[in-house]
């Protein structure tokens, strides 16, 4: 149902969010998400043009995005690269129809329409934020970067996990899940 392109965008956006704000190199990118590195340039240069990714050469550039992963939606990433065309003519051109959609149509259109709300509604935090055990793109059980930095930041969590010096970095603590 969709595009190969749609697939490797939210993929690409999913790993640029759990990692946010730190900007990510395209290779790294394209492994982790299993994406060939070609075609994820041309995805990233679309989702560039929409203002859904930052791209920013040499020393300490890479790949952001351009807004907080709790301002962005899976809609904006999917209209961003392979629009939902919603039916809203007959698309058999037949004249009795117009703009009234026979009842196969109907239904199309009321599927398309119940996916664009749910991707309106879910933003990219929401995603990570999920409480299903398997994390998108994690091989293992597990946390994303994001979700392991709020939980350091809020004491009220804290005892869930194990004591870090003050400046540890959670991405080397395999221990910390």
């Amino acid at each position: 149902m969709f595009s190969q392109t749609v697939e490797y965008a939210l993929r690409a956006v999913v790993q640029l969010a759990i990692h946010a704000p730190k900007p990510q190199k395209t290779s790294d990118i394209a492994e982790a998400t299993k994406v060939p590195n070609a075609y994820l340039s041309k995805v990233l240069q679309g989702l560039r043009e929409k203002n859904i990714v930052c791209l920013q050469r040499g020393v300490g550039g890479g790949v952001t995005l351009a807004k907080p992963p709790e301002e962005l939606t899976i809609l904006d990433v999917v209209n961003a690269v392979d629009p939902i065309q919603r039916i809203t003519t007959c698309p058999l051109d037949l004249k009795a129809h117009g703009v009234r959609l026979c009842a196969l149509h109907r239904r199309m259109d009321d599927a398309l329409q119940s996916m664009e709300t749910a991707f309106r509604s879910t933003t990219l935090a929401e995603l990570l934020q999920d409480p299903n055990p398997s994390v998108p793109l994690c091989d293992r059980n597990q946390q994303p970067i994001m979700q392991l930095t709020s939980l350091l930041s809020s004491p009220a969590s804290a005892p869930n996990i194990p004591d870090l010096p003050p400046n540890a970095n959670p991405e080397s603590r395999p221990d910390v899940v």
